[in-house]
């Protein structure tokens, strides 16, 4: 059975498994938010033990905070930090707006162990306090936001970065492979002039390398922090030396170039970086559906569509047919784009409904935006590792379909003109022959003349 120590808050009596680290206002946000499967997200929880080192090094270094209680929060928040008490994070995402019950469960978690550590009994909160000294300086409305942005700044730089670069890389190899292999063009799901697969993917490597951009771009604004806003963005309760402090020490840890929001009430009733910076990645999103998607119809088939790629076989296709093999890789990623363009639409709405001085909706931002970084980076090396990189070309469809196009025709313009090219076209389709054939019994053209006129190769204006 379990066991339960008797803590005391402002609401009263609560009983706390005699175990745990958290406390009251953790062990109530349990039992009032039994809401789905959604938990503090370990990444986030990382980040606030950052931020709560960062405090507490700058309230040591400007006497707010005694070296001994200050050093045995830092070493708590260095153990939370290598995920050794991840057990002792567990609240809903889905809670209060301001994520205040989260960072109770920072506050708690730290003073708890901090006691432990000096032999006191947990749920004591003496001589070290959830309030007075782990959250000292700082309030649940400017270290969430805080904890959200360092967090947004590490995960996007160690994993959604390298991802995407991973796959621009990828493309750009697969680019120079075959960068002088012809196939035709294809507008309105029709055939249109040729082009080269090179030419083809150069356009897909220039949109992910303009995405990365923008998405560089828009995280320079997430390196500005809302600490020292503290409950409305006046600083009520902190001072400038704290905040000047705990840049600096946020710097030290992270090893990223944080700076101090230049005006708190804004960093605290909207969170419009988060949103530029997810509408930064949605354009990826696009993009990066697009490839999977066209990567997936240009290996359609392989024999009754397009058939003019081969992508990797990972696994059997079907439960009836066999020998099936489907473009798996390619529908995963196109999933994950359409699931996360919703999530990026959630944060919009959830930055819009921020009221007066507080928007209170940085729970789901919070959440929002740490899965499309982590779902997308993800989705992004597999599709590269299982998919990008073992394409290969079916060069006998490839040159049949290019051969059998109608719209070669149109090098024909500046020669005979529009109508009668357009006549070639309509006369090859209507029966079945070549370009060249209806060409010759129009007696628009001679053979020889058509030969010099219809290449292909000059069609792509890489010669």
């Amino acid at each position: 059975m379990t066991k339960f120590r008797i803590e005391n808050d402002s609401m009263g009596e609560i009983n706390v498994p005699v175990e745990k680290l958290w406390g009251a206002q953790t062990q109530r946000s349990l039992e009032n938010f039994p809401i789905g499967k959604d938990k503090m997200p370990l990444e986030l929880i990382k980040a606030f033990a950052i931020q709560k080192k960062a405090a507490a090094i700058s309230n040591i270094a400007i006497g707010k905070l005694s070296v001994d209680f200050g050093e045995k929060i830092i070493d708590v928040c260095d153990e939370i930090i290598i995920g050794k008490f991840n057990d002792q994070f567990p609240l809903s995402v889905w809670q209060t707006g301001s994520g205040t019950q989260t960072n109770m469960n920072l506050n708690e978690v730290i003073a708890n162990k901090a006691n432990q550590m000096l032999g006191k009994e947990l749920g004591t909160y003496n001589p070290i306090h959830p309030n007075d000294h782990c959250n000292l300086g700082q309030s649940s409305n400017d270290s969430f936001p805080t904890a959200i942005h360092i967090a947004v700044v590490i995960q996007t730089n160690e994993h959604l970065i390298p991802a995407i670069q991973n796959l621009h890389n990828a493309i750009e190899k697969k680019r120079k492979q075959f960068q002088d292999v012809i196939r035709i063009g294809r507008t309105h799901m029709q055939d249109a002039t040729p082009l080269t697969i090179g030419q083809e993917l150069s356009g897909f490597s220039s949109q992910i390398q303009n995405s990365l951009k923008r998405i560089e771009i828009s995280l320079d604004e997430v390196y500005f922090l809302a600490q020292g806003g503290t409950a409305v963005g006046t600083g009520l309760n902190t001072s400038k030396k704290f905040i000047s402090g705990f840049i600096e020490a946020t710097k030290m840890i992270t090893g990223y170039n944080f700076k101090e929001s230049s005006n708190k009430f804004e960093s605290l009733s909207s969170h419009e970086p988060l949103l530029n910076f997810s509408g930064a990645i949605n354009t990826l999103l696009t993009t990066c559906y697009k490839l999977s998607n066209d990567l997936r119809l240009l290996a359609s088939g392989p024999r009754s569509g397009i058939g003019e790629i081969i992508l990797p076989s990972n696994e059997p296709g079907s439960s009836i047919m066999p020998g099936k093999v489907n473009p798996t890789q390619c529908e995963a990623l196109c999933q994950v784009c359409i699931h996360l363009m919703g999530v990026h639409f959630s944060i919009s709405i959830a930055c819009s409904q921020g009221h007066f001085q507080l928007n209170v909706n940085k729970t789901v931002i919070m959440y929002s935006i740490l899965r499309i970084i982590n779902l997308l980076s993800d989705a992004i090396n597999s599709f590269v590792n299982k998919c990008l990189n073992g394409i290969e070309l079916n060069r006998k469809k490839l040159r049949e379909n290019l051969e059998n196009s109608l719209m070669l025709v149109t090098a024909l313009n500046p020669k005979i003109g529009y109508e009668k090219a357009s006549k070639i076209a309509k006369k090859a389709f209507n029966e079945g022959i070549s370009l060249k054939q209806a060409a010759i019994k129009l007696k628009y053209l001679k053979s020889s003349e058509f030969d010099e006129i219809i290449d292909p190769l000059k069609m792509t204006k890489i010669s």
